[in-house]
C-alpha cells in the first residue's frame, strides 16, 4: 500500500519557496488532503505494527505527530512552517522526547528514520552510564551487531568532555560513556516514502534497532 503520492513532496517544495500564512491559507485544502492526512494514517498504521512488537506503545497517532508550524521563539529562522513531517513513535510520544523511540520525518530532502535518546535529563544520563560502566561489552555487542549496523551504521550523539570519575576506567576503553545523547538513523531515498513496501522498510528498521532501544529503555527504568 502506497501512502503518499508525489504532490506530498510537491507541496513541501512549493512552501519552500512561499513560507508564509497567505500561501499556506490558500493552499490549506490540499495540505489536509496531500499531506497531512497521509501522514496521520501512515503513522496510525505504524503504531500498530510496532504495538503488535512492544505492547507499552499504545498512544494514538495525535499523541506522535509533531505540528507542521514551527516554533519561532528564540530562532533567527521566522519562516512559520516546517518542511517536512515528523513523529516519534514511543509509549509517551512527542511529550517526552528523553523517552527512547523511534523518530520518523518525511519530506522532500530527507526520509529518516531514527532511534535512541536525544535528550536524556541528569539523572536519566547518569542510569544510563551506570548501566554501561557495569557490563561494557554487553552495549558494545548490541551496537557492533551487522543486523544493528547494516541498518544505522553507528550509535552517535554528542560527547560530554568531563564525566563522573566513578565512569572514567570504562571511559578509557569505551567512550561510548561520554555521550549525552545516543541515537542512530537510517536515511532512504524520498522516493521511496511513494512505494508500496515503503511501511515494510520502515518496520525492518525498527526492527533492526529493538534490541539497542530495549537496552536504553531498561537502563532508564
Amino acid at each position: 500500500m502506497a501512502y503518499f503520492t508525489k504532490d506530498y513532496f510537491d507541496f513541501f517544495k512549493e512552501l519552500a519557496a512561499n513560507n508564509h500564512k497567505d500561501w499556506f491559507d490558500e493552499n490549506r485544502k490540499r495540505y489536509h488532503t496531500s499531506v497531512k492526512e497521509p501522514f496521520d494514517v501512515f503513522v496510525g498504521d505504524l503504531i500498530s505494527e510496532v504495538k503488535q512488537r512492544d505492547k507499552a506503545v499504545d498512544i494514538a497517532p495525535k499523541d506522535a505527530i509533531f505540528r507542521i508550524n514551527r516554533d519561532i521563539r528564540f530562532s533567527n529562522d521566522k519562516t512559520p512552517y516546517k518542511l517536512n513531517r515528523s513523529a516519534i513513535i514511543s509509549p509517551k510520544g512527542r511529550k517526552d522526547k528523553s523517552f527512547p523511540g523511534l523518530y520518523i520525518e518525511i519530506g522532500p530532502e530527507f526520509c529518516r528514520v531514527y532511534g535512541g535518546v536525544y535528550m536524556p535529563d541528569k539523572e536519566q544520563l547518569y542510569d544510563i552510564r551506570e548501566t554501561i560502566n557495569k557490563d561494557p561489552k554487553k552495549l558494545q555487542k548490541l551496537i557492533s551487531d551487522k543486523s544493528f549496523t547494516s541498518v544505522f551504521g553507528e550509535l552517535r550523539g554528542e560527547k560530554n568532555k568531563v564525566i563522573p570519575k566513578e565512569f572514567k576506567e570504562v571511559g578509557a576503553e569505551f567512550d561510548t560513556i561520554y555521550n549525552k545523547q545516543f541515537y542512530w538513523f537510517t536515511e532512504m531515498k524520498p522516493e521511496q516514502a511513494l512505494k508500496d513496501d515503503f511501511m515494510k522498510n520502515v518496520v525492518k528498521a525498527y526492527e533492526a534497532n529493538k534490541a539497542v532501544m530495549d537496552y536504553f529503555k531498561n537502563a532508564m527504568k
